[in-house]
């Protein structure tokens, strides 16, 4: 299978995703800059973290309307997949690839952290390598993480079961005092209703390797190639 990471000017978490698409899990990757149109040769594509166009509107607000991103929803409707991590998530609910928005943090602080977060399911082929309520940590690393959407939007998602990750305490418990950033009903990470574009605040890319402090993403990748019937490649 063949990844595909978006780069805008000011994407800084691209070349962190490629190491464990490329490096690790040995796939062929391909960099897409912003401004291309074809990306249909790419099975996966990752919308990474950093500050596309500097964020100075709003964050994703400016990356909503380069021209890669009407191949993105394009390439979303065939019902391939989408990873959108960090300042991705806020590009896909900037674009409408999936609802809500991402706002500044409750504290108006920049957090940059490791925390648990609790995986609400596992049938689908971001999370199948994980165990339903597992408990898993990741970094996060964000000024504008908190999640909101209105009362009817959170309702839809509770029932159509698309919220994916919640920030948690250690033991899985859902509090106040877990949320790290203010985000409604605790959520960390969403998917679409079709289950194929999945967007999350803390980032799995930074967690692959050991000497990083925790794997708890590799497994993300991991399902992801299984899924789609890649393999390794050996070197």
């Amino acid at each position: 299978m063949k990844f595909g990471i978006l780069v805008f000017p000011g994407s800084n978490c691209d070349r962190d995703v490629a190491t464990v698409t490329s490096g690790i899990l040995r796939q062929p990757t391909r960099l897409i800059w912003h401004t291309e149109t074809d990306i249909s040769d790419c099975d996966t594509i990752v919308v990474p973290g950093g500050f596309s166009y500097g964020d100075y509107l709003r964050c994703g607000a400016i990356a909503r309307f380069a021209p890669v991103m009407r191949s993105l929803q394009e390439h979303a409707a065939k019902g391939k997949y989408i990873i959108g991590i960090c300042n991705g998530f806020q590009i896909l609910t900037e674009s409408g690839l999936l609802p809500g928005a991402l706002v500044r943090n409750r504290d108006l602080h920049f957090i940059c952290d490791r925390v648990p977060l609790r995986v609400e399911r596992n049938d689908l082929i971001f999370t199948e390598k994980y165990q339903q309520q597992q408990i898993i940590a990741l970094p996060i690393a964000h000024g504008e993480g908190c999640y909101f959407a209105n009362a009817d939007t959170l309702k839809e998602l509770e029932d159509q079961n698309q919220i994916v990750f919640r920030y948690c305490d250690a033991i899985g418990n859902i509090t106040d005092e877990s949320n790290p950033n203010g985000s409604l009903a605790n959520i960390a990470g969403i998917c679409n209703k079709q289950g194929n574009v999945l967007g999350m605040m803390p980032h799995p890319e930074r967690a692959v390797e050991g000497i990083l402090g925790g794997t708890d993403g590799k497994a993300l990748f991991a399902g992801l190639l299984e899924g789609l019937g890649g393999s390794l490649v050996n070197a």
